[in-house]
């Protein structure tokens, strides 16, 4: 693209993730503008996060959050809508369609769906005596976590590993797995074909694809 990807991140929790996106974009290691950040609810510590970050965050109305989030995120018009660790169902728009990119912490389809996030994927995978996790990156439809994959980056899973452990090893693979994702964006080198991504030759930088 001849300008930076336009970005809105959509957060419910800390906003680390958020945070690393603009930390890359700061120190030019991402084409890309976070124009807007959505937090689910007025709670959300994330919040504080992004703002003192220099970042523009709204909230959408309560008793109309579905339309108000339609609004925002037509006023925003981004290229491209990051889910950084939110945790609502999102309606899909048509208008949106191959625009929203998640990412979730364990390899997909291992651990997804409906409640699964944060700590319960962590403890599922531990639970499940497996020996590596990771996260993906992946377009978002209709279903929870479901969409064609985008980029995945593993890591091992250590046998004496806490919840807390594997979350923080996972995460440090999640720092790098999204700036990525979002460059080959950026770069015009993503395209889906019968709901697969297929990523197009280019220069890029260091990654780990599955």
């Amino acid at each position: 693209m001849s300008r930076p990807l336009r970005l809105t991140a959509l957060i419910s929790g800390g906003g680390r993730t958020v945070c690393n996106l603009h930390d890359r974009i700061v120190h030019g290691q991402l084409d890309a503008e976070i124009s807007l950040v959505i937090a689910s609810r007025e709670d959300c510590s994330g919040i504080k996060r992004a703002r003192d970050a220099g970042l523009e965050v709204r909230v959408p109305d309560h008793g109309n959050y579905d339309d108000d989030l339609a609004s925002l995120l037509d006023q925003a018009a981004p290229d491209l809508i990051c889910l950084c660790g939110y945790l609502r169902k999102l309606r899909i728009d048509t208008r949106w369609s191959d625009r929203i990119i998640n990412i979730h912490p364990s390899l997909l389809p291992r651990h997804g769906g409906k409640g699964m996030y944060g700590d319960r994927v962590h403890r599922a995978v531990l639970d499940a005596d497996e020996t590596v996790s990771g996260c993906t990156v992946h377009f978002v439809d209709d279903h929870y976590d479901n969409g064609p994959v985008l980029l995945q980056r593993a890591c091992l899973v250590n046998p004496e590993d806490t919840v807390d452990q594997l979350a923080d090893r996972v995460f440090k693979e999640e720092c790098n797995a999204l700036p990525e994702a979002i460059q080959l964006l950026a770069e015009q080198r993503v395209k889906i074909v019968d709901q697969r991504v297929e990523i197009l030759p280019g220069i890029t930088m260091n990654q780990t694809n599955l």
